[in-house]
């Protein structure tokens, strides 16, 4: 039955998205839609209404889910050499990928050099347009050394308020790993009490997923609306090259699936498909968790401690498709403003991007705020985001599915490599996950 219920989610997913690009493409003012610009303007928010409440509600349970999954995660093991272990793997792995996936972002901006393509009209329409574009800067001026400081949520009250999600994932490490070496009694007292506050989001995302697909209808009917296909052909190279980046970065996930998680490409992007989908049409990472950690469990069978460490760490932290994107945008505009990049900029470039990436809050639309530190660093006019704004929901449907497919890739490979030993046996019993649109009883 439960198979069945995935079954039904994908194909109703996969039927909004094409009835809502259909309907975008009817209602768009370009193109011979049937309404103004005016009239999209006062219609689209109306129109993307049950999509914006998925997208709330999911919003709403994500720093508690992702604060009681690590924690369960890092606590279900009582050996603590496995989860030194863990944590020794992860991390570097984490860095290794996002500094491929911003190698093959330089490389082919480098190459196809899209910024080319771009007329002086459109341009100039960008300066007029650089107001909005400024606005994405003020909050990102922040010191390295007082960024590292900040690591630490000494106030986690504003830190929530915020949806500070590195803080939550923070706070998470620590607690997790300070239960894990606690006595057993206020050990078990403890994980009862997260194991409570996950069941309780997991129940309350379970009503979300319902929501799903007529979610997924309206904002691509939405994004459709706003974007048309006058502003995707004139960025048309632009795109192209983002999208074949993040295409070879996938075909670099499968390999590491079959030469390291030893499964077969082909059975992984089967399996990991309605994630996919479903990542594609959010446009969050955060979103998608509970189904990536169910997938990963169910589908992937992945160790549920270690599914329920990885997959929350990497919504925050493994932002693979989001750092290929920034840097491919960023050298896109240093080609459209004239700005030379040496190779000592590009390799700051890179070295930005891979801190910039870390903690990029799981949102939709947020890749093009952490993209205004990056231009900053490099002398392109903070102005040029509004020549990109207008296609970036676009690119950020799709860097997020390579986000999430990342995330389920490092759950494939360090299933492996932290299980070729007998694993230790989890602390508190194993959590049932509601399957997508499954009634929480």
């Amino acid at each position: 039955m439960k198979r069945e219920l995935r079954i039904a989610l994908w194909l109703q997913v996969v039927v909004a998205m094409v009835l809502g690009l259909a309907a975008g493409l009817i209602l768009a003012p370009t193109g011979g839609g049937l309404l103004s610009e005016d009239a999209v303007n006062q219609v689209s928010p109306w129109i993307a209404l049950p999509g914006n409440l998925f997208l709330a509600l999911i919003k709403m349970m994500v720093i508690p889910l992702v604060l009681s999954s690590i924690v369960l995660g890092l606590a279900s093991s009582p050996d603590p050499a496995f989860l030194r272990k863990a944590a020794a793997r992860i991390f570097p792995y984490f860095i290794g990928t996002t500094v491929v996936a911003i190698g093959i972002g330089i490389v082919m901006a480098l190459v196809i050099e899209p910024g080319r393509f771009i007329d002086s009209e459109m341009i100039g329409h960008t300066m007029e347009a650089s107001q909005t574009a400024e606005s994405h800067v003020g909050s990102n001026d922040t010191h390295l050394a007082d960024r590292i400081v900040g690591l630490v949520p000494s106030n986690y009250l504003k830190s929530v308020l915020e949806q500070d999600m590195l803080a939550t994932v923070v706070l998470a490490l620590f607690i997790g790993a300070a239960l894990a070496s606690a006595k057993p009694d206020a050990r078990r007292i403890l994980l009862e009490v997260f194991q409570a506050i996950q069941e309780i989001s997991l129940a309350i995302v379970g009503w979300a997923m319902k929501l799903a697909p007529l979610a997924v209808l309206t904002l691509i009917c939405t994004i459709t609306m706003r974007v048309g296909f006058g502003a995707i052909k004139g960025m048309a190279a632009y795109i192209g090259t983002v999208v074949l980046g993040l295409g070879l970065l996938i075909a670099f996930y499968l390999v590491l699936v079959t030469l390291l998680g030893k499964m077969q490409p082909l059975k992984f992007l089967k399996g990991i498909r309605e994630v996919q989908l479903l990542a594609f049409s959010t446009s969050s990472s955060a979103a998608v968790m509970p189904l990536s950690m169910e997938t990963a469990e169910k589908t992937l069978k992945v160790q549920p401690s270690i599914a329920r460490f990885i997959i929350p760490l990497g919504a925050t932290i493994n932002m693979d498709g989001t750092a290929l994107y920034q840097v491919s945008a960023a050298v896109f505009l240093t080609q459209v403003f004239g700005v030379h990049l040496t190779v000592a900029g590009l390799v700051g470039l890179a070295a930005t991007a891979v801190g910039a990436s870390i903690g990029t809050p799981s949102t939709p639309g947020v890749g093009i705020v952490v993209l205004a530190t990056l231009l900053q660093g490099i002398g392109v006019p903070t102005s040029g985001i509004a020549l990109i704004i207008g296609v970036d929901r676009i690119l950020d449907m799709c860097r997020t599915t390579v986000n999430v497919t990342g995330d389920l890739t490092a759950c494939t490979i360090m299933n492996r490599w932290l299980t070729k030993e007998p694993a230790p046996a989890p602390a508190h019993p194993t959590l049932r996950h509601l399957a997508p649109g499954e009634s929480p009883a």
